[in-house]
């Protein structure tokens, strides 16, 4: 299985606002006294702006419009509920907030699989969402493709029990750790604080608070001599961890994050980076301040196999 892809799909918000709901589980979500109108409105700018940057760098963007009801808050992050996979596979995720489990469109798989790609069966996890039981998609998981390894910190979001069926049914093995931010508090999803990509990989380790759970995820991400990029916790609180690669048209890495995710790398991490990808970011400070999330969140990946007819 590839590392990466060049199709993405992202859901342009309905109701985009920041939502009480998932502020007690979330340290990097601010609950604004801002208007919901002017949050939806910043929010529509700055997802347009994340569809222009990406589409501008050879990057096959699928844009669905959220359905105005049942009202979804945070439906600008589709990748927390579903993933596809280079078999045909699609896997459905149970959701830690009642409000986000709407988020869950069978009606988009279904339009995924009209549109060019192949849908061979699909994995329903979203029946532990009752129990209270969460696994959040690669909001909870990092996923290195090509080692077949599903890197996950547990939280209130992401429940071993979930985690170890998703790795029975598409064949990964899990890297579980415990991970805390900057002032002690449990990090919410494993892609705030790490991404791989196939020559490299950023975390911050420091946030991992077991030694040997530490030293077992700097050893998977180095593995195929991919370079390891340590974050520290401020590039954290950043976004900077944050960071999905995708191939553009011609083949060649991309690295999507956001204009703050951005600024915060070094010069050593930026010149890391760009000796074999390009950097590509947006101004999504809205986004970001109010749902606690960035680029990598708003983008899920479509490894799903092209019917060649349509091709």
């Amino acid at each position: 299985m590839p590392q990466t892809t060049r199709s993405v799909l992202m859901i342009r918000p309905a109701h985009f606002r920041s939502n009480p709901e998932t502020a007690p589980s979330n340290a990097f979500q601010h609950l604004e006294a801002v208007p919901d109108r002017v949050a939806h409105a910043a929010a529509i700018l700055e997802f347009t702006r994340v569809v222009s940057a990406l589409t501008e760098a050879g990057i096959d963007v699928r844009v669905f419009d959220d359905a105005p009801v049942p009202i979804r808050p945070d439906a600008i992050f589709p990748n927390n509920w579903f993933t596809t996979h280079d078999d045909g596979t699609v896997v459905l995720y149970p959701m830690h907030a009642p409000s986000r489990r709407a988020e869950v469109r069978r009606d988009v798989i279904a339009e995924l699989a009209t549109g060019g790609f192949t849908v061979r069966r699909v994995v329903d996890l979203t029946g532990h969402a009752e129990p209270g039981l969460a696994l959040e998609g690669t909001g909870s998981m990092v996923l290195d493709r090509v080692n077949r390894v599903a890197y996950a910190c547990l939280s209130a979001r992401t429940h071993r029990a979930v985690l170890d069926e998703f790795c029975s049914e598409v064949g990964f093995e899990p890297c579980v750790f415990s991970a805390l931010d900057r002032r002690g508090i449990p990090i919410y999803h494993t892609n705030v604080q790490m991404w791989i990509g196939t020559r490299a990989a950023a975390v911050c380790l420091d946030a991992i608070i077991d030694r040997a759970e530490r030293e077992a995820v700097r050893r998977g991400l180095a593995a195929g001599d991919r370079t390891v990029i340590e974050l520290s916790h401020d590039q954290v609180a950043a976004f900077a961890g944050n960071a999905l690669e995708l191939q553009a048209g011609d083949g060649s890495p991309v690295i999507a994050m956001s204009a703050q995710a951005s600024a915060a790398l070094n010069v050593s991490q930026r010149e890391t980076l760009k000796g074999y990808a390009r950097i590509v970011d947006a101004d999504i400070a809205t986004i970001e301040r109010c749902s606690g999330g960035s680029v990598r969140c708003m983008l899920a990946e479509i490894f799903l196999p092209r019917e060649q007819a349509r091709e």
